[in-house]
């Protein structure tokens, strides 16, 4: 979570990823992605803002379930990452690290890179939770 948390207080940037200058949700995930692990796996197509994106596909969800661990939401644990699925989106959309119980670290269109205590009506809209690879094996540590 360390890594994570040297980004708070990064300002909102729709689609970018650069610690301190500007990030979205998804540029946050890249990032610490980055500082951890490495070079991206893939190349994360953009995604619009507009909740009425066209196709039948997950757009995040499916291009990370290539390279992370797809978990059940009832065995998320601090430092996984949860896709939400928010009420006027189509598809899962905006991701953010589990901080601890009951809290998250995101970035926040109005605020930046924050940590807060998880909304409770968000706990119903997780659709997907994801874990890095095993950093001991991958030897980063």
């Amino acid at each position: 979570m360390q890594a994570a948390r040297a980004w708070i207080g990064t300002p909102y940037h729709d689609q970018a990823s650069l610690k301190g200058v500007g990030c979205d949700c998804l540029g946050l995930l890249r990032g610490v992605w980055r500082e951890l692990i490495g070079p991206e796996p893939v190349d994360m197509r953009p995604y619009a803002r507009d909740v009425g994106e066209a196709g039948a596909v997950e757009l995040i969800a499916n291009p990370v379930r290539g390279f992370m661990d797809e978990i059940a939401v009832y065995d998320r644990q601090p430092g996984d990452v949860l896709l939400f699925r928010m009420p006027h989106m189509r598809f899962a959309k905006h991701c953010a690290f589990q901080a601890g119980p009951g809290m998250i670290i995101h970035a926040y269109e109005r605020r930046g890179v924050v940590e807060m205590r998880m909304p409770v009506e968000w706990r119903g809209r997780i659709a997907f939770v994801f874990r890095f690879p095993d950093l001991v094996q991958k030897g980063v540590t």
